[in-house]
């Protein structure tokens, strides 16, 4: 699974959140910064050659939709990060956001919980 750029993230979003959608469509959920209807017809023709999204063809223009899940980006993304910033460790991770005050005590004993309740 190639890496996407922020961008191409940002179209994903979208498309996870239709389901399916033209290229109009994606173009009207975008708030700020709305790309230029022809770059935004060729990210998302990127992410189909990148195996993320495919398509329904209605004479020429085309439905696109996801076939790689958020979920499954989203794993993928994190264990990449984890891997890359972290040093593969889930307990420096966890650190960090304790220390940049991210996470309360609260929220990691609800962890604890969750972790001691599926054993």
């Amino acid at each position: 699974m190639k890496k996407l750029t922020n961008r191409e993230e940002e179209v994903m979003i979208i498309l996870w959140d239709l389901k399916q959608a033209f290229v109009k469509d994606v173009l009207a959920e975008f708030k700020e910064d709305k790309p230029h209807y022809n770059t935004l017809s060729t990210m998302i023709r990127n992410l189909e050659e990148k195996g993320y999204v495919a398509h329904h063809a209605f004479g020429n223009t085309h439905q696109y939709y996801p076939i790689v899940t958020k979920e499954v980006y989203r794993k993928r993304f994190m264990n990449q990060a984890i891997e890359d910033y972290f040093s593969n460790s889930y307990k420096n991770l966890v650190s960090f956001f304790a220390a940049e005050e991210k996470i309360s005590v609260d929220d990691l004993k609800e962890i604890i919980d969750r972790i001691e309740n599926k054993k």
